[in-house]
């Protein structure tokens, strides 16, 4: 009798609970660091834009590692066993968490080790990025893999509400609380991925490193619509991301505490995860190109309502719709790349889109913070949120094929061969696929 779910397979079950495992400890330690650095500016004296700006650096510090080593690891996670690199690198932020944990005991915590692990986490996140994405396809029978995505999906999402949630209480107690939770967390994803049994070792193929990792960007330049749409992505979340500044909201305009940092970290992902469900059970059907870009445009104005709110209720309602709008982009994106990427380019093209989302996150994150620093946080926001609105009109012209796309279908490996560099009228992925291939954001 043919397996009815991927949590049937014992494999699947411990790649799950490593990746929530995993993902509540990542945006625990994202959180906590982001308003301990904060914290420790401030405490020095430092003005709000001056603080903003050490924010900003926090992002950047983030993003270099995973400019520079994402392809690679793209080309890596197409080489070697995708297990063992998740699992060294979630071992690295284990130690990581622990050791800001032991900083704090011993009262020696400033904003150098901060910006250390912050690096470390960009390179954990550029190698195990690629990797675990690319696992799934090897534990679980074709059949079920939209089943897998969908499930992949709500283990990120619950990660990324829970995260931010427990790392605010947990640091207005203490912050080597959180540290030490992160550790216990990553502790047991590293246990859960050494169960998982031998898997296939991904193929590259015959071409050497440098040749691969163009290979993986060539796929993406190619297909138009791909481009388009993690352009539009990259562009509109460049421009209007505002988590860099949650901190300052949560201190000093909301005076809301760390306990509402984490709400107002966790808003976005509630309401990415409620429309992640929605999306699943009603996916979109025809004029998906233009669907997307009303939804990123939407991003842009709930942006702005969030830089001018002084009310916590409205700026958590901006935060759901941010968190709800963005994901409509990231469904179209991830459904164009899951399923129809064959096995032995996976991890770059997994680590091309991944070093998409990198720039428009951890660059976005930088461009606050310098905005914060020059014209004060509340700008910062809104211009951000006017910028990207005005991005997304320019991705709307820019990228015709995008807009005109209607709706998603399953083509052949010849057609997608054929159409790969051509303006092509239809988004050509699996209708379970475009419902339910997502990983979440992280805005």
């Amino acid at each position: 009798m043919a397996a009815a779910s991927p949590f049937q397979f014992r494999d699947y079950r411990a790649f799950w609970a490593a990746r929530l495992a995993s993902t509540i400890a990542n945006t625990m330690l994202v959180v906590v660091i982001g308003i301990h650095v904060y914290d420790i500016a401030r405490r020095s004296g430092m003005s709000i834009e001056e603080a903003s700006f050490w924010l900003g650096m926090i992002g950047i510090a983030q993003f270099l590692p995973l400019f520079v080593l994402t392809l690679v690891a793209g080309y890596v996670a197409d080489r070697l066993d995708r297990r063992w690199i998740v699992r060294v690198f979630i071992a690295v932020e284990m130690l990581c968490a622990a050791a800001l944990a032991a900083l704090v005991w011993l009262e020696a915590m400033s904003l150098a080790p901060l910006f250390a692990v912050a690096v470390l986490l960009g390179i954990g996140r550029a190698f195990a990025g690629p990797a675990l994405s690319s696992i799934a396809p090897n534990i679980v029978p074709p059949e079920l893999l939209p089943s897998a995505i969908a499930l992949n999906s709500i283990a990120w999402q619950a990660g990324a509400i829970a995260g931010p949630l427990l790392g605010g209480a947990a640091y207005a107690i203490s912050p080597s609380l959180t540290y030490e939770a992160s550790a216990v967390l990553y502790a047991v994803a590293l246990g859960c991925m050494l169960l998982i049994r031998p898997i296939p070792r991904g193929n590259a193929g015959a071409s050497r490193p440098l040749r691969a990792v163009i290979e993986g960007l060539a796929y993406v330049r190619d297909n138009k619509i791909v481009l388009g749409a993690i352009s539009l992505d990259l562009f509109a979340v460049l421009l209007g991301g505002a988590t860099a500044m949650l901190p300052v909201y949560a201190r000093d305009i909301l005076h809301v505490g760390s306990e509402g940092l984490g709400a107002l970290r966790a808003a976005p992902a509630v309401g990415a995860a409620l429309t992640a469900l929605l999306l699943a059970r009603y996916p979109l059907k025809r004029q998906v190109g233009v669907k997307m870009f009303l939804c990123v445009g939407l991003f842009g104005l709930a942006t702005m309502v969030f830089g001018e709110s002084r009310w916590m209720w409205l700026s958590l309602a901006a935060l759901f719709v941010i968190g709800a709008a963005d994901m409509i982009s990231v469904y179209v994106r991830s459904s164009l790349i899951q399923l129809h990427t064959p096995d032995a380019m996976r991890g770059r093209v997994s680590a091309v889109s991944g070093l998409f989302i990198s720039a428009s996150n951890e660059l976005g994150e930088f461009r606050a913070g310098l905005a914060g620093a020059a014209f004060g946080p509340v700008i910062a926001v809104v211009g951000g949120g006017a910028l990207s609105v005005l991005a997304t009109g320019f991705c709307a012209w820019a990228f015709p094929s995008l807009r005109r796309a209607d709706r998603f279908v399953q083509p052949d490996p010849e057609t997608i061969a054929d159409e790969c560099g051509k303006d092509m009228p239809d988004v050509n992925v699996p209708p379970l696929a475009a419902g339910l291939a997502t990983e979440g954001t992280k805005r």
